[in-house]
């Protein structure tokens, strides 16, 4: 099986904990030349010189604030064309918006997600896609949820846009495709992030109740009895970047230990 990305460059999005450091040091750990982007640059810097480099990897990383769609596609932009480089893997993970019902969802809490989500991946694409095309590989892996299949609960906001990204994502690989360009969207189920420690920590304080109580209820609900680390959702993730998922496009694939009930 070839899973090979040495001489590859590959933008990896909140990539400095959690879910997309986890993906980028995998990335790393193929080969792939990795391009960072998140808001800290300090911890950007720190997780930049954890990648392996054994390979002859160069590594870097960009400045970028996801609830400012044009400074992204400023940042992205200028890097690409002074180092007149070809992305060939694109990795769009973004922090998930606020929990909470959605009938007490704010308008602008839709606005905020919409663009933070769909508008800056679709910034992202046009940016790379030229050079995919070119290169006759591209890889466009969207990081989103288990609620593109079943709506979860308290995460209203969420649940609506992540479904406005899977379609986004399906419509762009039945576009791509011709051009050796694959696009599929992995969808997490509970996985150990600061993300989920925040949703839990509220449920507990909403409920009056120990929040290890409520991360115990959470992993019971999952066939496998446990929270998945991020390092088994970034193993999917490299295999989809890989030459050997070169006929896998346009699916979702969750990985939640089996927690989703539908097929």
């Amino acid at each position: 099986m070839n899973l090979d990305l040495t001489g590859k460059n590959a933008i990896v999005c909140g990539s400095t904990q959690g879910i997309g450091k986890a993906i980028a040091i995998e990335l790393a750990l193929l080969g792939a030349n990795i391009i960072l982007i998140a808001r800290n640059e300090v911890k950007l810097n720190s997780v930049r010189k954890e990648l392996d480099t054994s390979k002859g990897q160069e590594h870097h990383y960009l400045t970028a604030d996801f609830s400012l769609p044009p400074q992204l596609k400023l940042v992205v932009e200028d890097f690409i064309e002074i180092n007149d480089m070809e992305i060939n893997i694109l990795v769009n993970n973004t922090g998930g918006p606020a929990s909470g019902p959605i009938e007490d969802a704010h308008i602008d809490d839709f606005v905020h997600a919409f663009s933070s989500h769909l508008i800056c991946n679709q910034i992202l694409v046009q940016l790379i896609k030229e050079g995919m095309k070119k290169s006759g590989y591209g890889r466009i892996i969207n990081i989103i949820s288990t609620s593109v299949k079943q709506p979860l609960n308290e995460l209203g906001v969420s649940n609506t846009i992540r479904g406005a990204v899977a379609n986004w994502g399906k419509t762009l690989a039945n576009e791509l495709g011709q051009y050796g360009i694959t696009v599929n969207n992995v969808l997490p189920g509970a996985t150990d992030t600061s993300r989920l420690k925040s949703i839990i920590e509220n449920k507990a304080s909403k409920n009056g109740v120990n929040a290890d109580d409520v991360k115990n209820e959470m992993a019971n609900q999952i066939p496998l009895k446990r929270i998945a680390q991020p390092e088994e959702i970034a193993n999917v993730v490299a295999f989809l970047a890989s030459p050997a998922a070169s006929y896998i496009n346009g699916i979702n694939v969750p990985v939640d230990g089996g927690r989703t009930k539908c097929l």
